[in-house]
């Protein structure tokens, strides 16, 4: 039985979008591979976690989601089939149809169906809500693939199962983000074609807006005051960053080139934002101490 996305992330069905992000970060920090080197089980519990969290911080999806549970991702088709069933308008019978239990009976999708016999409508649910009529194409079929966002911003490369059973290796172009289609051509005459929908894990540490990343960067106080060079975690590597003497807490600093590619254009890339956070001695010693009384009575005297 499919996981519960809710209690996947440790929280209620009404939790909010700000409730789902947190507990999502605490988690993807616990079981991330980069923590967890060599762990099947941990590498698992991040893939599940991100699923989750992928539906849950989606407005659309999570409604589908709650309506539908595991079977969300066909909410499209039942739908129609449910408004196919209602137009014919005919008997009150009706067939309730529910998740796997995970939901209770407010998850049921009840169909009206209007003197349709039960065979009928799982025909239409599971073979493509009926045949199609003749001399009409069939629409090109499409195959869900999960990837990072560091696959997403080299590229990336997946083995899809087609269903006449052959193993294709297909690639995905940098740029892609959640929800784009990449075209496939696997055959001739068109009836071969099908896309990839591409869903984008989350990352712990960068949140992605289109083409920019933002991050944070822990500075030492003193370096905030005093002026420092730090370095910055990129998705491709660490770049030096200066703080300029005198700088606030929650500044932040505009790196251009360091975000994501641009799909299908070359060269072109959107910038890495990186807010600084301040980091303050959590058990000064007395010279220390007597440092700051030095400091907080010289800023006191200059106020006067």
């Amino acid at each position: 039985m499919p996981a519960n996305y809710y209690e996947l992330l440790g929280v209620a069905r009404d939790a909010s979008d700000r409730e789902i992000r947190q507990a999502y970060r605490k988690l993807a920090r616990q079981y991330h591979p980069d923590v967890n080197p060599g762990d099947p089980d941990a590498e698992e519990k991040f893939k599940q976690i991100n699923e989750a969290h992928g539906v849950l911080s989606d407005a659309e999806k999570r409604t589908k989601y709650d309506r539908y549970g595991d079977r969300w991702m066909h909410a499209d088709e039942l739908e129609q089939a449910e408004a196919r069933a209602r137009s014919h308008g005919r008997g009150t019978g009706g067939f309730r149809f529910y998740s796997e239990g995970d939901f209770g009976s407010n998850s049921g999708v009840n169909f009206d169906l209007g003197g349709l016999g039960s065979d009928d409508l799982f025909d239409r649910l599971f073979n493509n809500l009926g045949s199609e009529p003749s001399g009409r194409r069939r629409p090109p079929a499409e195959y869900p693939v999960e990837i990072t966002l560091s696959e997403a911003a080299e590229g990336a490369a997946r083995m899809v199962n087609l269903p006449d059973g052959r193993r294709l290796e297909v690639k995905i172009p940098p740029g892609v983000d959640t929800g784009s289609r990449v075209h496939i051509p696997a055959g001739s005459g068109g009836d071969g074609d099908f896309y990839l929908t591409v869903s984008v894990m989350a990352h712990p540490r960068f949140e992605r807006k289109g083409g920019d990343l933002y991050s944070e960067v822990e500075v030492p106080v003193e370096d905030l005051v005093l002026g420092a060079e730090v370095t910055v975690p990129t998705l491709t590597g660490r770049v030096a960053l200066t703080i300029p003497p005198g700088t606030q807490n929650g500044r932040r600093f505009r790196m251009n080139g360091q975000g994501m590619p641009e799909l299908n254009k070359t060269g072109n890339k959107g910038s890495l934002y990186t807010t600084v956070k301040a980091v303050l001695p959590t058990d000064p010693g007395p010279e220390e101490q007597e440092l700051y009384r030095k400091l907080k009575d010289l800023q006191t005297e200059e106020k006067v």
